[in-house]
């Protein structure tokens, strides 16, 4: 994947792909599409509450952009979390909170994971965008 793929792109690339195992797969290459957040800089406050792994986000607001940086020690949210990195690459904290978390089902990821790592990808969405919403 690369790291100029478009979110409209990523979201058809996933609908083009109706095997669970390889959308798995897609999403652990995205890992790699994260601004990582260091573990030193891992705590209290940038955990996500209810993630089965351990996993983090910092959200910034630099030149009226959203800035990401996550980390997990489960290379599969990490690459749920590259996913939430291209979905606000280049954009306004406005237009980042009229993304909805049904663009994952639109994708097909949704039913690609277990109940509880749905569960955690909601968590870090809602995470991100009350971080940005405090942030505005």
């Amino acid at each position: 994947m690369s790291d100029l793929i478009t979110f409209e792109d990523l979201i058809e690339e996933f609908q083009d792909v109706e095997d669970k195992m390889e959308r798995l797969e897609m999403v652990f290459e995205l890992s790699e599409e994260v601004d990582f957040l260091e573990i030193e800089h891992w705590n209290d406050l940038t955990r996500v509450r209810g993630c089965q792994s351990e996993a983090h986000v910092l959200v910034s607001i630099e030149d009226d952009l959203v800035n990401l940086k996550a980390g997990a020690d489960s290379k599969l949210v990490q690459g749920l979390m590259g996913i939430l990195t291209i979905a606000l690459r280049d954009i306004s904290p406005s237009k980042a909170l009229e993304l909805t978390p049904e663009f994952a089902s639109e994708m097909g990821i949704l039913n690609s994971l277990s109940p509880s790592r749905s569960n955690g990808f909601r968590n870090m969405f809602d995470k991100v965008m009350e971080e940005i919403k405090e942030k505005m």
